[in-house]
């Protein structure tokens, strides 16, 4: 996953880790900093108990473990779902929460820290994902299925969309401009400082300069990228944006991708389905308006119509508050 970096600036900033990644929090005002950093870790600690299917006891791993019947889902899981969904049918399925086997096939079975240093095995035949679509939802029982032998992974819209229920509790919450990055899905809310939050795009946060930094004043911006979590499963090397057509890891045509839209979850999906699409990508967010920055794995950048404007390269430790 790449990353989208915060530069603080003259704003407070909150870091933590959480999520397999970096938290980070800005919000306009300094006297609510405390108050935010307790509502934002709320909602990390909500959204893992709910969708990590690294935790044997998250309710997305027991209805896992009950793949073929239905079962009565709590109302956090089945917005989890939802969204799960929806953002796979606005892909056209580029972007499939049916992929989990797939994952757990690659080695991704348990924290990236732990599957970093490589994983034995070899590389799975090609196959098509379950598919979206073989997902059950009865919304008003709160009843979902699961095919059997499927393994649901939320992981990704999850982690954006907690990104965007943090930013707007906090906002509706304590009235200031707000800023929730979590990894490379990054949410606002609220008025936004004069100029905008301002945000650098880098492989890792812990990346000390920034290949590129832009302003945003509202809605979501999300990076995908291959750069990061990527690992040795046998003699291969794999990472983790895996083609729902055929369970591998997405050939290695962009680097990183990195868009802008009304919500996180919106621009998350887009950036990882651009990696999925390849050489297509372009031309799928220019038909979408999406504003985006695409970097080929040979460094040479694309954009489409409407990116920011980007700022001069700045470094992340000068620029950041601790």
């Amino acid at each position: 996953m790449a990353q989208a970096c915060v530069h603080a600036g003259s704003q407070r900033v909150f870091r933590t880790r959480a999520l397999g990644t970096t938290a980070e929090l800005v919000v306009s005002e300094g006297s609510a900093l405390v108050a935010a950093s307790e509502l934002l870790e709320l909602e990390l600690a909500r959204i893992d108990r709910v969708a990590s299917r690294f935790r044997y006891d998250s309710e997305v791993s027991r209805l896992n473990a009950l793949a073929g019947s239905a079962v009565e889902i709590s109302a956090d899981l089945l917005e989890a779902i939802e969204v799960a969904l929806a953002m796979a049918a606005a892909t056209d399925g580029l972007v499939d929460p049916t992929v989990g086997v797939a994952m757990t096939r690659l080695g991704y079975d348990r924290d990236f820290s732990l599957v970093r240093p490589g994983v034995d095995g070899d590389l799975p035949l090609a196959q098509a994902a379950p598919g979206w679509r073989s997902v059950s939802v009865d919304r008003k029982r709160r009843v979902v299925t699961v095919p059997e032998n499927t393994i649901l992974d939320l992981g990704a819209t999850a982690k954006a969309l907690a990104a965007d229920r943090a930013a707007t509790s906090i906002h509706r919450r304590l009235g200031c401009g707000t800023l929730v990055s979590l990894g490379g899905d990054a949410a606002t809310a609220g008025p936004a400082p004069a100029g905008g939050f301002v945000i650098g795009i880098a492989d890792a946060c812990t990346s000390p300069i920034a290949s590129e930094a832009v302003s945003i004043s509202s809605g979501g911006l999300a990076s995908s990228g291959i750069g990061v979590r990527q690992w040795r499963l046998g003699t291969h090397r794999v990472h983790h944006i895996v083609d729902p057509t055929t369970c591998l890891p997405a050939t290695s045509y962009w680097r990183v991708v990195t868009t802008t839209a009304g919500t996180c979850v919106q621009a998350n999906a887009a950036s990882t389905a651009a990696i999925v699409l390849g050489e297509h990508a372009v031309d799928w967010l220019e038909g979408l308006g999406l504003p985006a920055r695409l970097e080929r794995v040979d460094g040479e950048v694309v954009y489409t119509s409407g990116w920011p404007i980007p700022q001069p390269h700045r470094s992340l430790r000068e620029t950041s508050v601790p």
